[in-house]
């Protein structure tokens, strides 16, 4: 019985994490496609909206990515497997390079471009 409970909490825990990732993901991708007009191809530096999922977009310039991470992190809680672990890995990896490649790009077509901005996890990457 202990187990049990044991593992439903887990699952619970690993379930609210994944479903954070997700609002949070969708929360970024909207917030991008909003900021540009219908039809335009203008870039802007992405800012936050009134949504608090979007405040990282404060510290990291690919939020989508972290968000993403998080909700495969959830996942793999909620699943206790290995091999969605080490697809959180190998996707999380991809993820950062997609991010790191971004960030650069947002560097060079920017120059007012936040200094303090990460690529993919705040204060780190």
């Amino acid at each position: 019985k202990q187990w049990y409970q044991r593992r439903v909490a887990i699952t619970a825990g690993g379930l609210s994490v994944y479903l954070f990732g997700e609002l949070g993901n969708l929360s970024t991708h909207i917030a991008f496609k909003n900021m540009r007009p219908a039809g335009s191809k203008t870039r802007v530096i992405p800012v936050p909206n009134g949504n608090p999922f979007t405040l990282l977009f404060n510290l990291v310039s690919c939020p989508n990515y972290t968000y993403e991470m998080i909700s495969w992190l959830g996942f793999s809680i909620m699943t206790q497997t290995f091999f969605a672990g080490l697809f959180a890995v190998v996707g999380g990896a991809q993820m950062c390079q997609w991010a790191i490649g971004k960030h650069k790009n947002y560097k060079k077509e920017f120059d007012t471009y936040p200094k303090n901005r990460k690529a993919m996890f705040p204060f780190i990457i």
